[in-house]
């Protein structure tokens, strides 16, 4: 029997710079064997982050354009599970390594290509797809959140390496799947075009609704609608900001001088234990309150604390109260008060900071690994993991370059895998059950995710809603696609009973809460193994790793894994000017798709050994795999000095935001540098120059000419050159009416859907799920997200309960039919 989750599978790892390496990673970290292909010489990016990203791995130098070492590698598919590529479309077939010759050595391999752009996109796939042209194309440097829009910044470059990370936990994933239903579907061809992985990543930024109501709105949003319309200047400064910042929703300074970050707006108790932990009751007991999901005619006053955005009269009163709170204690003592009072705050820190965070470090977020390059080497810990996993937190460094060669004549020596018997359709996850008890965004796009590939989700929120319908609705109008919606009391014997018959025949149980939360609901390893050994649970939370640690039992929320992990002082430029990430749902949506590679290996486990297992993942642990690259930290490492800050347009000459004479574009040419410039006569003269007056002298020449001339002088080579796009208009670009049939989600790179016959009453644009592209399951595009409780009385009766009994469970208020009259209050 296997003692590690995916100790049985062999993965063939022709990955290079992030997306594919960190796939392996993934893998390796859950005990497959992964064996690293590098080409002569050895890895194309020599960096610490490569050494991190190839622990557990072993390495092997093939020659793929020699036939000889071809062969070998093919010899290999013969003998493995798994193989990965990111390279751009076209160059492992034109290598031999094609989707058919892979098929044809091994007709169960499950293979993996991560494209910058889709494949089947004439526009798009042949560019060089660095990760910050994919970044660009597709609008991380664009409108970057309304900061950066009131402040007239635009564009504003990040290194994040969202794409990479949002591409490799949708390939991950896939994979996982895949092999699952192999005897039921065979073998399986999978691309993932990072662009397209990034556009679902940051769905929630582009999601657009027909006359959206004006109480959603924050004061950011306000008053950047306002200075549009009257024609004013969008040149507010930093410190301006301040005022139109929720202050349930902020950073403030303590007494320490370091920033707190304080999210506590849409949950209805958080505003209360902030205010009580500040020692401000007696403000609080002057702020309205009322339920979140009346229509605005009918609030009793102007606006609600449980519900997002504070209201005009009060929020400066508030925030200047607050943040005189905050003044009398230092940061890490408000740390832990509020961590006791599960009031969801955190002190930013710097990546540097985290890596060394005693939290960080005691539950395994962060891992101390001893490299032969490095020494002692700090670096991200498990992206995903199974709880009992006796390897999860026992890592090899990554690889010396061909440690590999030795072994390979006893692996070729093995008999080939032997082909499956099947020839079945569908889904990768058809039939499976999933009872979805999460909330807000981050535990949702688990179930959401399922439902796509098969699976049957039933989404059980409570009776009274604990969310408001900004943070329930909007976001769930992503977030609650293709479920079924059940409302329950869980504090009532009727509610507890039917949740335990829904557990009884449940495959999957989701949840997003810590260990004492998911304790709480009778949900603990050993009492859901009682209830159902079957059942897998899948957890996420803030600050949960394999280990316990000091922080381990606090709420929090994205917002919170970006300041503690160093996003919010390194996009803000530095601990004084903090700005959480532009993006809504940066974190969360990854944290969820990241929760699904973990259950994808409990289904591994599940369907090697029987076993059942607790799949988990963290908002933190993504927060630091976003920023993969930089993730590390050793004696003699260099500084962290990252382009950083709102001025940042690129990092370097040549990996830089220009602008043409038609616009912003992005210009990538980090392995040619000034080679590239010879070969153009406009620009030849610049190529024995360096640093910033050459990033000047190209800005200056390259104004003098539309984008397109440039695409056209750089169209040889490995050059990156694409204009600056814009989420929303990639949207509008991609968008089909589901009224007009079922949208195309395997064409284009980016794809959207008009939802014009929603229950809602308005329609919505939401992002088509076309990130996962197998060439044999289906994908199912979702339907709706449910108005909560409507299909109550369905299941209720699907369970046996009577009519008379499911009318006696709601007058009592057990269960619910719906939380307001409306679908999203007005």
């Amino acid at each position: 029997m296997s003692l590690r989750p995916l100790s049985h599978l062999r993965v063939l790892d022709f990955g290079h710079y992030l997306a594919g390496p960190m796939v392996g990673m993934m893998l390796a970290d859950m005990g497959a064997e992964v064996i690293r292909i590098d080409p002569p010489g050895g890895p194309r990016w020599q960096d610490p982050a490569c050494d991190m990203l190839s622990r557990g791995k072993r390495a092997l130098t093939l020659d793929l354009k020699d036939a000889e070492d071809r062969q070998t590698a093919l010899q290999m598919v013969a003998r493995a599970d798994v193989v990965i590529d990111n390279f751009r479309p076209g160059v492992m077939t034109r290598l031999g390594l094609g989707p058919a010759d892979l098929r044809a050595a091994n007709p169960g391999i499950v293979s993996l290509s991560l494209p910058g752009f889709a494949s089947s996109d004439p526009e798009l796939a042949p560019v060089a797809a660095w990760e910050a042209v994919i970044a660009a194309r597709t609008g991380q440097f664009t409108d970057m959140g309304l900061n950066r829009q009131l402040m007239g910044i635009n564009p504003s470059f990040t290194p994040l390496g969202l794409a990479s990370a949002y591409g490799a936990a949708f390939g991950a994933m896939s994979v996982l799947f895949a092999l699952g239903a192999r005897d039921r579907l065979g073998g399986e061809h999978i691309e993932v075009p990072l662009a397209s992985a990034l556009f679902e990543g940051l769905v929630y930024n582009c999601e657009q609704v027909e006359d959206y109501p004006a109480r959603y709105k924050s004061p950011r949003e306000v008053e950047l609608e306002r200075r549009r319309a009257a024609g004013l200047p969008l040149d507010l400064s930093f410190q301006d900001l301040s005022a139109f910042l929720d202050p349930f929703y902020r950073t403030y300074r303590c007494a320490d001088g370091r920033g707190f970050y304080v999210v506590a707006c849409s949950i209805s108790t958080h505003p209360q234990r902030v205010l009580q932990v500040l020692g401000l009751q007696e403000l609080a007991a002057t702020l309205p309150d009322f339920d979140a999901y009346l229509d605005q005619r009918d609030w009793p006053d102007a606006w609600a604390m449980r519900n997002y955005p504070v209201g005009d009269r009060d929020r400066a009163r508030l925030a200047q109260a607050m943040q005189a709170a905050f003044a009398t204690k230092p940061s890490w003592e408000w740390q832990a008060l509020f961590g006791a009072a599960k009031a969801p705050a955190t002190s930013q820190l710097s990546t540097k900071e985290w890596l060394a965070d005693p939290h960080a470090q005691a539950s395994g977020l962060v891992l101390s690994v001893d490299d032969p390059r490095h020494g002692t080497m700090r670096q991200l810990g498990n992206l995903a993991w199974l709880a009992d996993d006796p390897g999860a937190m026992d890592k090899t460094p990554g690889p010396q370059v061909d440690d590999f060669r030795a072994a390979l004549p006893a692996l070729l020596a093995e008999p080939p895998r032997p082909a499956p018997k099947a020839g079945g359709q569908g889904g990768w996850l058809d039939g499976l059950n999933v009872v979805d008890l999460t909330n807000v965004i981050a535990g949702p796009t688990i179930g959401s995710t399922l439902a796509r590939f098969g699976a049957k989700v039933t989404s059980v929120q409570p009776v009274t809603p604990s969310v408001d319908p900004w943070n329930a609705i909007v976001f769930g109008l992503q977030a609650h696609r293709d479920k079924e919606s059940l409302l329950l009391d869980l504090g009532s014997a009727e509610g507890r009973g039917v949740l335990k018959r829904l557990v009884e025949g449940a495959d999957v149980v989701t949840i997003n809460g810590t260990d004492q939360q998911r304790d709480a609901l009778g949900l603990s390893p050993t009492a859901l193994a009682a209830l159902n050994p079957k059942a897998i649970l899948v957890q996420l939370d803030a600050w949960g790793g394999p280990r316990r640690g000091p922080r381990s039992d606090h709420l929090g929320y994205d917002d919170l894994a970006q300041a503690a992990t160093g996003v919010m002082v390194r996009f803000g430029g530095g601990p004084d000017t903090p700005e959480e990430h532009a993006h809504f749902g940066t974190i969360d949506a990854l944290t969820g798709h990241t929760a699904c590679v973990a259950l994808g290996a409990a289904l591994e486990r599940r369907r090697t050994t029987g076993k059942s297992s607790l799949a988990r993942a963290a908002l933190a642990g993504c927060g630091a795999m976003i920023q993969a690259q930089f993730m590390y930290d050793f004696a003699g490492r260099a500084a962290f000095d990252e382009p950083a800050g709102r001025q940042a347009h690129g990092w370097g000459p040549f990996y830089h935001c220009y602008h043409a004479a038609d616009g912003w574009f992005f210009f990538a040419a980090p392995s040619e540098g000034a080679r590239c410039l010879a070969r153009v006569p406009e620009l030849a003269d610049l190529a024995a120059m360096s640093g910033d007056g050459l990033t000047d002298k190209l800005a200056e020449r390259f104004a003098l000419q539309p984008i397109a001339h440039w695409q056209q002088r750089f169209r040889q080579g490995s050059v990156g050159l694409v204009a600056l796009g814009s989420l929303s208009a990639n949207r509008d670009a991609s968008l089909q009416h589901e009224s007009q049939g079922p949208a195309d989600i395997r064409q284009a790179t980016y794809r959207a859907i008009r939802h014009d016959a929603h229950p809602m009453g308005r329609w919505v644009d939401l992002v088509a799920p076309n990130a996962v592209r197998p060439m044999n399951a289906a994908i199912t595009i979702p339907g709706h997200a449910p108005k909560p409780g409507a299909q109550t009385r369905t299941i209720l009766a699907r369970l046996g309960v009577s009519e008379a009994e499911i009318d006696a469970m709601i007058q009592a208020g057990a269960a619910g039919e719906g939380w307001s009259e409306r679908y999203l209050p007005e």
